[in-house]
């Protein structure tokens, strides 16, 4: 649903320059792809984000959060309704509790996720070593679950604080989590990938004291291999597609299917990394979706094997 023109006033009057209408989110995602948002808002406090939700739902317009805009697929024709970015927001990271076993990091959700790694590093704390590289924000990274083989954000997320669609603070702590493969939900609630979902505001990071010398070899190994192995340069969204099984790997399968280097129109499987789609430099949504049909379908046909889209797809 679109804006009204009263809720477009509301929103020119509390956020000022903080709002921008019909706005591209090519300019605002890793892709760089995507149509134009009803309206693209930069709250800055918890407090206005929490003041935006209750108007919205007041208004009966919906609302979808974007952290840094790493995995997402923004369609052509754009989204409706407001687009809440966690950009603008002050990033906190702290250290709340520590003991010889265990160390607490407080961090707020628009904390970019190397910044985390790189606080965990300077304090001499491992854990975090498997999202070393992984582009986007901390609130972004916990509702995709992300992660590596060598580890995902439900082995070192312990709780987080978020604001419910009524706009309220509710708090969750891992006994409540749900996990699975490149998701993440809390028991009784929603999904906070969908439209109109809770938004995540804070999160507590459980890490364990480590010796310095091994975080700082394993962490360039790490950083090293990614270099190797992942496209630089254009825009992408990252692996693409879920891996079937932790035994089989969607870039392996896509590039026995031949398919490095296809290309419809300037979407191309990457000759670097087969599981990642990239943009060429004039890719629309509607290029990467059809270029991703086709490979499930070269897939299906010589494996048997259905890949499932890791990238949150939005419109």
């Amino acid at each position: 649903m679109s804006i009204s023109k009263d809720f477009k006033k509301w929103l020119e009057n509390q956020f000022g320059e903080r709002v921008r209408f019909d706005e591209p989110m090519s300019k605002h995602t890793s892709f760089r792809i995507g149509g134009p948002a009803d309206a693209l808002v930069f709250p800055e406090t918890r407090q206005e984000l929490v003041f935006l939700i209750k108007k919205a739902t007041e208004a009966d317009v919906s609302w979808v959060v974007v952290g840094g805009g790493t995995n997402l697929l923004i369609k052509d024709h754009g989204i409706r309704g407001v687009v809440i970015t966690t950009k603008n927001q002050k990033p906190v990271i702290e250290i709340e509790t520590t003991n010889e076993e265990v160390t607490h990091i407080r961090a707020t959700a628009g904390t970019k996720l190397s910044a985390l790694c790189r606080f965990a590093f300077d304090n001499c704390l491992e854990g975090m070593s498997f999202a070393l590289g992984i582009p986007g924000t901390l609130g972004g990274a916990i509702i995709m679950n992300a992660g590596t083989a060598g580890g995902a954000m439900q082995d070192v997320l312990f709780a987080v604080e978020y604001v419910d669609r009524n706009g309220s603070f509710s708090k969750a702590q891992k006994e409540k989590f749900i996990y699975s493969y490149r998701s993440f939900a809390i028991k009784g609630g929603s999904d906070f990938r969908s439209v109109n979902a809770p938004i995540i505001v804070e999160a507590i990071i459980q890490l364990r004291p480590g010796n310095p010398e091994i975080i700082k070899k394993e962490a360039k190994l790490i950083l090293d291999r990614r270099a190797e192995t992942q496209p630089k340069g254009l825009g992408s969204a990252g692996c693409f597609f879920k891996n079937p099984s932790p035994q089989e790997s969607a870039g392996k399968l896509i590039d026995l299917a031949g398919l490095k280097g296809y290309r419809i129109g300037g979407a191309v499987v990457s000759e670097k990394h087969a599981n990642y789609i990239v943009n060429s430099g004039n890719a629309t949504a509607e290029d990467v979706l059809t270029l991703s049909q086709v490979i499930q379908e070269k897939v299906f046909q010589m494996f048997q094997i259905n890949l499932e889209p890791e990238v949150r797809i939005v419109e």
